[in-house]
């Protein structure tokens, strides 16, 4: 039986563990996280690549795994319905996609506490070792570790997320604690108010408890905004315990500060239902929008993918949806018994710098159109 070592046990490590897993491959996932990451994340739109992932691995959900909405519309700073359009669609969550798969994996095949630090190839194996002193020998070694790619930064020189600019500011609030005004407004439509250089959009997800029936449910909320770069996003990524992080804040880690000042501007900018919903978000998190290209996915037997490779901008919806497809695509090429281990990695390679590339330039042209900044496709890499 073939061996992978997976990177990273967040979405695209899961996604690759149960696609690997569903060819006869024995995964094992390190995580260098010491706890479960189910109460991570916010909001997704639920695309067919996620539901074709779960067909192709069998992962049974036994639910429905998000909410429907109907309607699109734009409100107004005054809240007043500028636009209305039908455009049905199922929004998840980050939790119920991450505990979906989790529970289809047997128990130890995820290994938290797991820093990766080093890799040695042979030509057929592929060795990886660990901060605590753990070596793990398989077959093929997967990065699907994110934005700050531990493996990434080993195998490619001066390549690393660009910040585009801007930032995501999120929150989730139960859906009873809403004023039934502002959720009649909300009910089952995704809806958005465009500023001169801001968007919001909000729509309901399942539960924290992934209950998708109406009153267990959330209201999931985005809001975009310039931050420059430099000190205010250094100032915005230090945490309340003063803590500097580089990419985002969880929920709970936002000074109380920066609450305040979103608040603040959500009053002078918002439509009356949107700076309700996030006045009443108890605990707001925050993500810097990134841009990453890479040049090369396949080396050796090590391989990248998912964000820790292409980091498409969120207005694409196509992070999760990428995630999957690079899974499903990886254990579908090396299904192929008839070629060698490195010729289905060169196959399923071209096909998903491709699709990478892509994703990314389309997610690029329209976040810059959003928040009206200046064309920065001539900051990234090109494969």
């Amino acid at each position: 039986m073939p061996r992978a070592l997976i990177i990273g046990g967040s979405l695209g490590g899961l996604f690759t563990a149960i696609a690997l897993r569903a060819i006869g491959w024995e995964v094992q996932v390190f995580e260098r996280s010491p706890s479960e990451l189910s109460s991570r994340g916010g909001g997704i739109v639920l695309q067919p690549d996620v539901i074709a992932a779960f067909r192709f691995a069998g992962v049974e959900h036994g639910h429905m795994l998000g909410v429907r909405s109907g309607d699109r519309i734009y409100l107004d700073r005054e809240d007043r319905v500028t636009h209305r359009s039908y455009m049905p669609q199922t929004q998840t969550s980050w939790n119920m996609l991450y505990a979906t798969m989790s529970r289809s994996l047997p128990d130890g095949v995820v290994h938290r506490s797991e820093e990766f630090v080093r890799l040695e190839q042979d030509g057929t194996k592929v060795r990886a070792h660990f901060s605590s002193g753990r070596m793990e020998e398989g077959d093929l070694l997967v990065g699907a570790d994110g934005p700050g790619s531990s493996l990434r930064a080993l195998l490619i020189d001066n390549i690393h997320p660009r910040y585009a600019g801007y930032v995501a500011f999120r929150g989730l609030l139960p859906e009873q604690e809403l004023s039934g005004s502002a959720s009649d407004k909300l009910m089952e439509v995704f809806a958005f108010q465009q500023g001169a250089d801001h968007l919001l959009l909000e729509y309901l997800v399942p539960g924290l408890d992934e209950s998708t029936l109406p009153g267990h449910r959330r209201w999931n909320w985005v809001w975009y905004r310039k931050v420059a770069a430099g000190e205010g996003l250094t100032s915005l990524m230090r945490d309340r315990h003063g803590r500097q992080r580089t990419f985002s804040l969880p929920p709970g880690a936002m000074k109380d500060s920066d609450i305040h000042a979103l608040r603040t501007a959500a009053r002078e900018l918002l439509a009356p239902t949107f700076q309700e919903l996030l006045e009443r978000t108890v605990d707001p998190f925050a993500q810097a929008i990134l841009d990453l290209q890479v040049p090369q996915m396949v080396f050796g037997r090590a391989v990248l993918l998912g964000d820790a490779a292409f980091i498409p901008r969120p207005h694409t919806a196509g992070s999760t949806a990428k995630a999957a497809t690079n899974a499903i695509a990886l254990a579908r090429a090396l299904d192929k018994r008839a070629a060698t281990i490195e010729q289905c990695l060169a196959e399923w390679e071209a096909e998903q710098l491709q699709l990478g590339t892509r994703m990314t330039e389309w997610g690029i042209a329209m976040g810059d159109k959003i928040m009206d900044i200046s064309s920065s496709r001539s900051a990234l890499h090109h494969p």
